[in-house]
């Protein structure tokens, strides 16, 4: 592949061969240009990537409760921390990464290996991304919080896997992935079925971050970079098909944990013949089409979210029987324990089953007066 030509804004640098947006870069004031390079950002497919697994984390536990309207604000926070922590990464990784990319054609006009952008210049950039990343971890929940903060050390380990370890698709799928559980603590907990959810998705990163390593195979050999493309050699694109079957696998067994339904189920199946739909294609075209196949996998994580979104949306109905139901009437239970020395206990009142918009609406009530049992459930002081 040649580089794009070089715009009359660019003051002589030439774009990376694999941007995606040369056009919207050569758009961009000159001393921009290598920071939205640093950053991805010409290369957007990487940021839905990040981005779709918070979604399906936080859809995933509104199975039960339904969707809020604040919902809406979570999901616009997610996009914007997607882009600070994917572009802080990808700058990070530039970093360690300098004397590789330098050696390898497809990547040796990034900023760093050309000198658009130098080392010391690039550090400040990642602070400046992870700044903003903070402004939306600031307005987390405090366990969802707790949970982002965790990601840290892998995002930061990451780059050295590949010298490491033949499998840093694997440590990626951890990372990308974790998403799936900022968004499960942000909308409730972080159950069982949300840890399935999340090794299934990783085994779906391995799949695809193996195509995109397809492109670099032979150069990565010649520099000694390892990678599971090098690893499964010619049955490259075979093994990864297999990863997006243990993937459907573990979707399909979290979503019936947590009461998906049939919904949850053709999710499942959709994202596995996108899978299937991915390897036949590689197998047509071969290594050329391994950059097309591993953008095409934004919808395959847009198949799980929406059928997960839909599932929250439209709860299944209880199956209908011709026999008689038994009548099971839960058992009372008082709302204080006495105590020795005439002390009393009381229960905290259970809480009320959550449905779509409902406690929004409620809340909106009590703030404007209009909410008739408001006064009854305020505490006298």
């Amino acid at each position: 592949m040649t580089a794009p030509p070089r715009s009359d804004k660019s003051e002589g640098y030439s774009f990376p061969a694999d941007t995606a947006l040369p056009g919207w870069l050569a758009s961009l004031p000159s001393a921009w240009q290598p920071y939205a390079m640093l950053a991805r950002l010409d290369r957007p497919a990487g940021i839905w990537l990040l981005f779709i697994p918070c979604v399906i984390g936080l859809v995933f536990q509104r199975l039960s409760g339904g969707l809020f309207l604040a919902d809406l604000g979570w999901v616009a926070l997610f996009f914007i921390g997607a882009v600070a922590m994917r572009g802080a990464g990808c700058t990070w990784n530039d970093i360690t990464d300098r004397d590789f990319d330098a050696k390898v054609a497809r990547t040796a006009q990034r900023p760093i290996p050309s000198g658009a952008v130098s080392v010391r210049d690039a550090y400040m950039f990642v602070l400046a991304q992870l700044g903003a990343a903070f402004v939306v971890w600031l307005l987390l929940p405090g366990d969802a919080k707790l949970t982002a903060l965790l990601a840290l050390p892998l995002v930061a380990i990451y780059p050295f896997t590949k010298r490491m370890t033949w499998w840093p698709q694997a440590w990626l799928g951890l990372t990308f992935n974790w998403g799936v559980l900022v968004g499960a603590a942000t909308a409730s907990l972080i159950t069982g079925p949300v840890y399935l959810l999340y090794f299934g998705l990783a085994l779906w990163t391995v799949a695809y971050d193996t195509i995109y390593a397809l492109q670099d195979r032979e150069d990565d050999a010649l520099i000694g970079v390892r990678s599971t493309a090098r690893l499964f050699g010619k049955r490259a694109a075979l093994i990864a098909f297999c990863f997006h079957l243990g993937a459907a696998a573990l979707i399909a067994l979290a979503a019936w944990f947590n009461d998906a339904g049939r919904i949850g189920a053709l999710a499942a199946l959709g994202f596995l013949a996108h899978g299937a739909w991915q390897t036949m294609r590689l197998k047509a075209s071969g290594e050329t089409a391994a950059l097309a196949v591993f953008k095409s996998n934004i919808w395959a994580g847009a198949i799980v979210a929406a059928g997960f979104l839909i599932a929250a949306l439209i709860p299944e109905r209880a199956p209908k029987t011709i026999f008689a139901q038994p009548e099971l009437v839960p058992p009372v239970r008082s709302q204080s324990v006495d105590l020795p020395f005439g002390l009393e206990l009381r229960r905290k009142p259970a809480p009320e089953p959550d449905v779509w918009l409902a406690r929004d609406i409620r809340r909106a009530m009590e703030i404007r007066g209009l909410d008739p049992d408001a006064a009854e459930t305020t505490p006298e002081r």
